[in-house]
């Protein structure tokens, strides 16, 4: 049987619903986070935990290029049958890691500044939001170095490992969630707390999932790890996926600031509807991820045909996955907002805004794909350029629309970008396929 051949339905199902269940729990975590600190019945600490966490989340996924270009390099080398730099790319995703954890801990206070300068938040969720932050900052080294081991697994195809890491981790985090929050009273420390905890032991974990390559003699392989022109071409891919990281995050950033100068009841509603936003994401990721991993060994392997068709599978199952999310978010939408607050005023503003959460699955469906397959090829300038193109039809559409309609301006921005990722990478994909084909 041909590798084209074995490019079926049922090996897309079988890398990626591990990964959309792994994924599925993420979103599930934060609908906790948010759904315990809301049992409080008050804004301030939703917002807080919200603002917290973007901030976090926004530094570290600085770092997300870890584990996409991980994805993309390691399919590729496996691909081409080259054992040995798949496990030197194993060590080098761990050293970068963890060593930009351990950078971002030092300069926390500076970092920290630096977010509450730019956030209009009132005096009492930037407090709560603050010691939020200077709890979970410490386990950034292993926050960063799992996008490695992640992009590593996901590479291999080894989905089931990634769905037991993250059933793991977000399990012991929920469960912590509850026992320090509702529990000690710890209020949103406790939250801090427990992400921290789980963080630290999902590393550990992934090492264990790894064990198989630390065996072997292949990952300190020194000659091979530092080998020059690899570790430029690793650098590119990374540098190119860095900026984009860096303008998406911008997106988002931004999003949640200029809800936050609205008012505290919105900022804490726009932190409920964008659960509904990471639901949509982690799940259609799932199906982005396998064309990671299938597109890059096609990619790799120099097969443009195969290729092809990893892309329309992927694709055809995330459009089947976003139709379901989409009539989901319709029928059941009001209920999960009032299951993660028992703030009237936040449940009020939440319901208006919803509408908006029930479109974007289907809307930025072909941006999460179309990402996942640019990402498998490692074509990373394209990337890089088509979410700059994205990025400025989002500032237009901010400044033009938020201040005719205010927070309605700021969601149909976001749905805008979305939008416009989708169109550009698809301008860009029969370049791709030329590539694949030289």
């Amino acid at each position: 049987m041909t590798e084209s051949a074995q490019l079926t339905h049922k090996r897309v199902l079988h890398l990626a619903l591990p990964i959309v269940l792994s994924n599925a729990t993420v979103p599930i975590l934060g609908a906790v986070d948010t759904g315990v600190v809301g049992q409080m019945g008050l804004a301030a600490p939703i917002g807080a935990v919200g603002i917290g966490a973007i901030i976090l989340s926004a530094v570290y996924w600085v770092f997300g290029f870890l584990r996409m270009g991980t994805v993309g390099l390691t399919a590729q080398a496996e691909g081409q049958g080259d054992a040995g730099e798949v496990a030197a790319l194993l060590t080098r995703a761990l050293m970068i890691g963890l060593g930009a954890g351990v950078v971002i801990i030092a300069f926390q206070g500076a970092i920290f500044w630096a977010s509450f300068r730019l956030s209009p938040a009132s005096a009492e969720v930037e407090g709560l939001a603050r010691a939020y932050m200077a709890v979970r900052v410490w386990s950034a080294p292993a926050a960063i170095a799992l996008y490695g081991i992640t992009g590593w697994l996901i590479a291999q195809e080894r989905t089931r490992a990634v769905l037991a890491l993250q059933l793991w981790m977000n399990g012991l985090n929920i469960v912590l969630d509850i026992w320090f929050v509702m529990g000690l009273g710890w209020g949103v420390q406790g939250v801090a707390f427990a992400t921290a905890i789980a963080e630290w032991s999902g590393l550990a974990l992934g090492l264990w999932f790894c064990r198989g390559v630390f065996a072997g003699v292949a990952w300190r392989a020194w000659a091979v790890v530092f080998d020059g022109p690899r570790w430029t071409r690793m650098m590119g891919v990374n540098t190119d996926i860095l900026i984009r990281s860096l303008l998406l995050e911008a997106i988002f950033v931004s999003f949640m600031f200029m809800g936050a100068g609205q008012g505290d009841v919105t900022l804490a509603a726009n932190q409920v509807l964008l659960q509904f936003l990471m639901i949509a994401s982690y799940a259609l990721d799932g199906f982005a991820f396998s064309a990671e991993a299938l597109v890059g060994r096609a990619f790799g392997a120099r097969d443009p045909v195969r290729l092809r068709r990893a892309a329309l599978l992927a694709a055809g199952w995330g459009m089947t996955a976003a139709a379901l999310m989409a009539l989901g978010f319709a029928l059941f939408g009001g209920w999960i907002v009032d299951t993660m607050t028992t703030a009237e005023g936040v449940r009020e503003q939440a319901r208006i805004y919803l509408p908006y959460l029930v479109g974007l699955p289907l809307i930025g469906c072909a941006a999460f794909i179309l990402d996942g397959i640019f990402v498998g090829a490692t074509r990373s300038r394209d990337m890089r350029n088509m979410m700059a193109l994205s990025f400025g039809v989002y500032t237009v559409c901010v400044l033009a629309l938020v201040p005719l309609i205010g927070n309605h301006g700021l969601w149909l921005s976001m749905l805008i970008s979305f939008v416009a990722r989708g169109i550009s990478l698809g301008w860009r994909y029969p370049a791709l396929e030329r590539a694949a084909a030289d």
